[in-house]
């Protein structure tokens, strides 16, 4: 029986949300309607009827809407991490949105939101098939989705920059812009939430029983594949409407319902009634206080953005009351024994990288767009061109692919690296400090690098200490500085400063702009940090058996702390040049270890090869696939990357 003084929590929680949205509205507002007084003002009024209260309207719908999808997919999925952001459904909603909008703009006006129902719902289809292998692991759901949405970001940002004159306006609405000139989208808004609440009351008793574990639900009627397969169509409806109408609005279906939770609504009657209001009230409230302190830019700044600076945190304070109930299996390859030694693999990769500098350098396209090779009077100046760009991405690569190497051993999980661990988001959140508060060079630019990456550490070290270091909280946690890293970019890259345009393509991870210092000044520091790695290879070999072990043979504390410091510097280096979605960290560790490369020195020194020639060939694809537009090297990386990392996840069981 539900306890009136459950509901008193939440009744609180949302009167001051409300309260709190109200008077950053009317501070707001206000101007606007001392004007309207006076009877000369009808610009004044029209914009106050047809923008300022449609906004709000907007926000307040919305954000129920976002609420009631996240309390929806926590309950039939048993997952207090997910939401449309976690589980990659808004991210897939987006990128079937700047799909069509390219290459079927006919569809949008006849069909936008069955498009971005078709993005959400093949999403939701590829993170709920993951799961549905590990038993709907909470750690894995997330996992998938969270690699899914930076697969989908990855792509919808290579269209974006070779279409920048047809889609460079879907930057702002696709990090969610709460802008409006009418109220079309709060009225369609409002009829579709209103309609799914309504199918919602039809499944509240079986959503009920869950609560008794699958197996009392099942005896007591409850079709567990129908009810999740309803369930979860009614949440992707609900994020894909959003999405269509206003962009991607990050973590309030996540942060509404845990509210909701903390104050003291349990059942899961409560928790569907009492999300969607607690929501509605906290992105009005955040989209208030947005404008307030943007003035005049409060229309330009992505409101889905500022969501995700406050969601990320929340979501690495709620990893430690996540228990672990599935836990990633330890892959057997780092004991995999191999009948060759470790020389011919790498003699086989230094071949092939051999290969793939010969054929970057000298094949490309001509003017016609047929394939040619690099000879004739320009031959000298073509290739003073791609020499630096190519010399860059085989520095990066090979820096990404040994902090890899590190970060997998000192870890014990073969899924890390420094782009999925943030390290590479940290790397890009100190160069876009530098770039708009300092503007240095490239060697201030590498100092802030470093900063921001060590700083990412630090935090994964004090937020997964508790847990002993569990690869899911490690990775998780990492993820969630991922969000938070890019919205504050976001944030950044939406003022119109002029900076914001050079800070995208770097981000991009195009090496299109490389020149000769720049490139030598790369491969210098890639020499000197993987000289130093393979210098400690033995801590490398003796760390990963453990504290004791490692105690034994000398080997103290803190040099685990110096590794994670030097994986740091390696990958904001290599950050500078191919931006923070390569994978490259992910792949080369792996495909050197699959190769039979077990040992620390064998294994980095072909992982380092394995990198860097993966890089170079991005960059050449990148440069040929679609010339003469370029497509940067660290895009193509990731659009290859993110299925890799899906696919290794797929492979892994749960115990």
């Amino acid at each position: 029986m539900v306890s009136r003084r459950d509901n008193i929590g939440p009744a609180i929680v949302f009167l001051l949300l409300m309260c709190g949205g109200g008077v950053a509205s009317w501070f707001l507002a206000a101007p606007a309607l001392s004007e309207m007084a006076r009877p000369d003002y009808d610009v004044t009024r029209m914009v106050f009827t047809y923008s300022t209260l449609p906004r709000l309207a907007t926000a307040l719908i919305a954000g129920a809407a976002l609420a009631l999808s996240g309390a929806l997919f926590q309950q039939v999925l048993r997952n207090p991490l997910a939401d449309p952001t976690t589980l990659g459904v808004s991210a897939g909603a987006n990128l079937a949105l700047v799909v069509t909008s390219l290459f079927l703009p006919h569809l949008l006006g006849a069909g936008r939101d069955l498009v971005a129902l078709i993005g959400s719902a093949t999403a939701a289809v590829i993170v709920v098939s993951l799961g549905a292998r590990r038993g709907f692991s909470p750690y894995s759901l997330v996992l998938s989705g969270l690699v899914l949405s930076l697969w989908c970001g990855g792509l919808a940002a290579i269209l974006t920059y070779l279409n920048q004159r047809y889609l460079s306006s879907l930057f702002i609405w696709g990090a969610g812009s709460l802008a409006q000139q009418s109220w079309v989208i709060p009225l369609s808004l409002l009829w579709k939430l209103a309609v799914i609440a309504i199918a919602c009351a039809f499944v509240m008793r079986p959503l009920s029983l869950l609560d008794l574990g699958e197996g009392s639900s099942t005896a007591l009627g409850v079709r567990l594949v129908r009810l999740r397969f309803v369930v979860v169509a009614l949440a992707v409806a609900l994020a894909a409407f959003v999405t269509s109408a206003v962009g991607v609005i990050g973590f309030i279906g996540l942060v509404a319902p845990t509210i909701a939770r903390l104050s003291g609504a349990r059942r899961p009657a409560q928790l569907i009634l009492w999300s969607p209001l607690i929501g509605a009230g906290l992105l009005l409230f955040a989209d208030s206080i947005l404008q307030l302190v943007a003035g005049g830019l409060g229309d330009f700044l992505p409101t889905g953005a500022a969501t995700a600076i406050f969601g990320s945190p929340l979501l690495l304070a709620l990893l430690p009351r996540l228990k672990i109930r599935h836990r990633l299996q330890q892959s057997p390859a780092f004991r995999r024994p191999r009948r060759w030694d470790g020389s011919a693999p790498v003699i086989v990769a230094a071949a092939g990288l051999l290969v793939l500098l010969m054929v970057s350098a000298f094949l490309g396209r001509d003017v016609n767009g047929g394939w040619a090779f690099t000879s004739g009077e320009f031959s000298v100046d073509v290739l003073a061109i791609r020499i630096p760009k190519i010399l860059a991405a085989l520095a990066s690569g090979a820096m990404l692919a040994v902090a890899g190497s590190i970060l997998q051993r000192l870890t014990g999980n073969e899924m890390a690296s420094p782009e999925v661990l943030g390290i590479s988001a940290g790397a890009t959140f100190g160069v876009a400090i530098a770039l708009f508060a300092v503007a240095p060079g490239f060697s201030g630019q590498f100092a802030f690098a470093v900063a921001g990456a060590i700083s990412v550490l630090f935090v994964i070290f004090v937020s997964s200490r508790r847990s002993a270091f569990a690869p899911e909280r490690v990775l998780l946690a990492g993820i969630a500085l991922s969000a938070m890293v890019d919205a504050v970019v976001g944030v950044l890259s939406s003022t119109g400063d002029p900076r914001a345009a050079l800070l995208m393509r770097w981000m991009s991870g195009s090496t299109y702009l490389i020149e000769g210092p720049t490139a030598a000044m790369e491969v210098a520091l890639g020499a000197v940090l993987i000289a130093v790695s393979l210098a400690v290879r033995r801590w490398l070999d003796i760390l990963p058996l453990g504290p004791s072990p490692s105690a034994a043979v000398g080997i103290p504390l803190a040099s685990r702390f110096a590794l994670f410091g030097l994986a740091g510097l390696l990958t904001a280096a290599a950050t500078l040049t191919v931006g923070p979605l390569s994978f490259i960290g992910l792949m080369g560790p792996h495909l050197a270890r699959e190769a039979g490369l077990a040992r620390a020195l064998p294994q980095m020194v072909g992982a380092a090869l394995i990198g860097g020639g993966l890089m170079v060939a991005a960059d050449f694809v990148g440069r040929t696939i679609v010339s003469p537009y370029q497509i940067p090297a660290g895009l193509v990386s990731a659009l290859i990357g993110a299925p890799f990392l899906m696919l290794m996840m797929r492979k892994r069981g749960v115990s």
